[in-house]
C-alpha cells in the first residue's frame, strides 16, 4: 500500500510580510491582509461602509484630543504571523505616531472591524485571533444588522465579555468619556 502525501503549506511570517510590503513586493493594489500566515483577500470597501469608519473616525478625534491616536485602516502586528488590517483603531499616544514599528496588542485602546458582507470572518476568525493576542477590546459594526457587537476581557479561548449594541449608548472602557450610540453610525 502507498501511502499518500500532501503538500506542506508554508506560512508566512509577519517579518516577511512586511518586507514584502517595505520592498514593493505587495503594494496598496494588493488589498490582503495577513492572518495565521495565510494573505488573505479583503472585500472591497462600498459607500455604507467608508460611511461608518469616517462617522467614528470624526467622532473619535472630535471627542479624545491628545488622549488617543485614532488610527483608521493602519496595520497591526499580532504575533509571528499575523498582520491584519482593521478599520479603526484607537492606539496608547506615542510621540512617533508608530512611525518606527506597527502597534502591538498592548499598544491598542480600542480595535474597530466594520462589516458590510464579512460578518462570519469578523465574528469568527478575527476575533478568535485578537482575543487570543490580548487585544483588550474589539469592536464589530454590523451595517446588514444595524448593530455593534463590543467584546471585552480577551484569553486564549475568546472574549469573557460578549454584548450586543443597538441604540443604548456604548464607550470604550480605556476612554470611557467617549460616546457612541449604534444607531447613529448608521444614519
Amino acid at each position: 500500500m502507498s501511502v499518500v502525501s500532501l503538500p506542506e503549506r508554508t506560512r508566512i511570517s509577519a517579518d516577511r510580510y512586511q518586507k514584502m510590503v517595505a520592498t514593493g513586493v505587495l503594494t496598496k493594489y494588493d488589498h490582503v491582509e495577513l492572518i495565521d500566515g495565510d494573505m488573505i483577500n479583503m472585500a472591497p470597501i462600498g459607500p455604507p461602509h467608508s460611511a461608518v469608519v469616517a462617522r467614528l473616525t470624526r467622532l473619535f478625534v472630535l471627542s479624545l484630543g491628545d488622549s488617543a491616536i485614532v488610527s483608521p485602516g493602519a496595520s497591526l502586528k499580532l504575533g509571528e504571523y499575523s498582520v491584519p488590517q482593521p478599520d479603526l483603531m484607537l492606539l496608547k499616544p506615542r510621540a512617533d505616531f508608530y512611525a518606527a514599528q506597527l502597534p502591538t496588542p498592548p499598544d491598542v485602546l480600542l480595535l474597530v472591524e466594520v462589516s458590510d458582507s464579512s460578518l462570519a470572518f469578523d465574528r469568527g476568525v478575527k476575533r478568535a485571533l485578537y482575543a487570543r493576542q490580548g487585544v483588550a477590546e474589539y469592536w464589530v459594526v454590523d451595517i446588514p444588522g444595524r448593530r455593534l457587537f463590543v467584546d471585552r476581557e480577551p484569553t486564549v479561548d475568546g472574549y469573557g465579555e460578549a454584548r450586543e449594541h443597538r441604540s443604548d449608548t456604548v464607550s470604550p472602557r480605556a476612554l470611557p468619556a467617549v460616546q457612541v450610540v449604534p444607531e447613529a453610525l448608521f444614519a
